[in-house]
């Protein structure tokens, strides 16, 4: 009975980490549409300002997840370090965003979409 309970909240702990890589993932694909609409259009800034927020606690909302993952099964702490590296790059990405470096900026996000997608797809 104990290893089924196990079993059960390793599952529901495997799909919350699923589920939070998946939100992060749209949440950096959305931050390049709106990227691009803020070269565009005057509403672009808000809506790429708005979007990172959304982006970082999409961030944090991973390794809440991955912490979830690997506390109640006693697994691999590997999706928790995974997840600490990727918010350390989001802290980056907004430090960078709000002292207006593109140079550094824009590929850092690429990169992030990349290893985002990457951890998707291991998921």
């Amino acid at each position: 009975m104990a290893t089924q309970v196990t079993a059960t909240a390793q599952q529901r702990g495997s799909a919350f980490l699923r589920t939070a890589i998946t939100v992060q993932t749209l949440t950096i694909f959305l931050q390049a549409v709106s990227a691009g609409l803020l070269l565009t259009s005057s509403y672009g800034e808000v809506l790429h300002s708005a979007g990172a927020r959304v982006m970082y606690g999409a961030s944090m909302l991973y390794l809440l997840a991955a912490v979830l993952a690997w506390k109640p099964g006693g697994g691999s702490p590997r999706p928790v370090r995974h997840a600490t590296g990727f918010l350390v790059l989001a802290s980056v990405q907004v430090v960078l965003g709000i002292a207006h470096v593109p140079s550094l900026h824009l590929p850092l996000g690429v990169l992030m979409f990349g290893l985002s997608v990457l951890a998707l797809a291991r998921r």
